[in-house]
């Protein structure tokens, strides 16, 4: 017997077959999924590649699946951009920070090149008039600081203790070559790699200790004192001043026997100077005109007269003296003591305590005098130019790929935020420094002087750039349009 369709069977078929269809898309959208989610990626880690499958969607959630630990300066890129696709090429570059030298100014410099003349043509892609500008390798014995590739395209030409040789294989780090040359280095000697046209040059510099001692003169001071057997007015020379002597002992650093800096160790006075002595009159006394018509009464009046007369004049007296306060009244009595005038050095005691019209001096013992202790300097790209933070700049920027019109909008993206400016504040927002970061506060993950230090403020301002935008260009587009970014 045939079912009969009912309203109520065909409701059921129809949601069984609606269940089906759901059922199916999702195991087909699972089975899509799980077949475009799987990836195969080259993951490139300072040189070294393998190859990884991941499900991962991001990029750097494939760096924490494959435990690869990237630190604040490290360069990450990817073909396929933030959003990892298969077959995508990944690419890891540890930075580390090495030292160079910008118009004879070194500065720390996170870099991820792998030779020394790698990192110089950074500067050069985008400054073709580029400051001078050298690597400084510290250590060339430590693995970490001296292990930089010198030249890895060709020769290198070597010079030092003022002879030149070339190496032919440039691939190898300073200490290789150095050996190889029978060049030994010394404890504070410094080593250093530029260009000059084409050629990759490793230069040598010898640098020594010694000390110089110098004689410097004290100049003499002019003391005054009142002798009263002189005019009012009048003066004499009683003593005519003579120059002492200091000796001074410095510590200089020579470099390639040329002084290069110095310090003061010590300074001690080997002859004191001696004043010179002026003597002068006493001031002129002034007369008291309102006691005059009582002076000119007899004598024998006043004497014999009541006790009146001798209170009036008392009073008058009294009346002269004022009974607080300095006096400037010209019948006050002359002091003795000198008062002196220095014109380079202050007199001793024993000069100061002299009395009135004294013609000599004893000389004090030589005593050394000590020397300050010297403040430390700060370090990085400390308080620069606007020339000075571009040419540390365009390297960094090289790194990136930065070069050609992405560097040029750069310059210009910042000069319209801060001209190169160091210090540049905001003055309706936080925002601080070369890229305005704000608040500024936000560059102290790349260090704790990003106030003063531009290094810090660059490498901020392009990390943020690249997470961003993805570069200067695409970051000087939306300047345009927002009027910041």
């Amino acid at each position: 017997m045939a079912r009969r369709w009912t309203p109520q069977r065909l409701m059921i078929l129809r949601r069984i077959r609606v269940t089906i269809c759901v059922v199916s898309l999702v195991l087909a959208s699972a089975a899509a999924f799980a077949f475009t989610a799987r990836k195969t990626v080259a993951l490139t880690v300072n040189g070294s590649t393998r190859t990884v499958s991941t499900y991962a969607m991001s990029v750097d959630r494939l760096l924490q699946q494959q435990r690869v630990d990237v630190k604040t300066h490290d360069l990450v890129t990817s073909t396929s951009g933030d959003a990892l696709q298969d077959h995508a090429v990944v690419t890891v570059r540890s930075a580390y920070q090495t030292t160079i030298t910008i118009n004879g100014q070194e500065v720390p410099f996170w870099t991820i090149a792998t030779s020394a003349d790698q990192l110089l043509g950074f500067f050069k892609e985008n400054d073709q008039q580029a400051a001078k500008v050298t690597v400084n390798i510290g250590n060339v014995y430590n693995q970490l600081t001296g292990g930089l590739v010198i030249n890895a395209k060709g020769p290198v030409t070597v010079i030092a203790d003022g002879k030149t040789s070339v190496a032919p294989d440039g691939r190898l780090p300073a200490a290789s070559i150095l050996d190889s040359k029978g060049i030994t280095l010394g404890k504070d000697d410094r080593v250093n790699v530029e260009q000059d046209g084409g050629t990759t040059i490793l230069r040598v510099r010898r640098v020594t200790h010694g000390q110089e001692t110098r004689t410097k003169d004290i100049a003499f001071s002019t003391r005054t004192v009142t002798d009263a057997s002189l005019q009012p007015g009048q003066s004499e020379v009683r003593q005519e001043g003579v120059t002492g002597q200091q000796r001074e002992v410095y510590a200089v650093t020579y470099v390639d026997g040329q002084a290069e800096s110095e310090s003061l160790v010590s300074k001690t006075t080997t002859k004191a100077p001696l004043d010179r002595v002026v003597a002068v009159g006493p001031a002129k006394t002034a007369t008291n005109d309102d006691a005059s018509p009582s002076n000119d009464t007899g004598d024998g009046k006043h004497q014999s007269g009541s006790g009146s007369s001798h209170n009036d004049a008392d009073n008058g007296k009294a009346s002269a003296t004022p009974s607080a306060g300095p006096s400037a009244s010209a019948s006050s009595k002359p002091t003795s003591e000198p008062s002196s005038s220095p014109t380079a050095s202050t007199p001793t005691d024993n000069q100061s305590s002299q009395g009135s019209g004294s013609a000599t001096t004893p000389k004090p013992t030589p005593t050394p005098t000590p020397t300050p202790a010297p403040q430390p300097q700060p370090t990085g790209l400390w308080h620069p130019t606007p020339a000075q933070a571009q040419a540390y700049a365009a390297g960094a920027a090289a790194q990136y790929g930065w070069t050609g019109q992405q560097w040029r909008d750069l310059v210009t993206l910042w000069n319209h935020e801060s001209s190169w400016s160091w210090s540049a504040q905001n003055p309706t927002s936080p925002a601080y420094g070369i890229p305005q970061a704000n608040p500024g506060s936000n560059m102290s993950l790349f260090g704790a002087n990003w106030r003063d230090d531009a290094s810090v403020q660059i490498a901020w301002g392009l990390n943020y750039i690249k997470g961003r935008y993805g570069s200067p260009s695409a970051a000087w587009a939306y300047w345009q349009r927002i009027g910041w970014y």
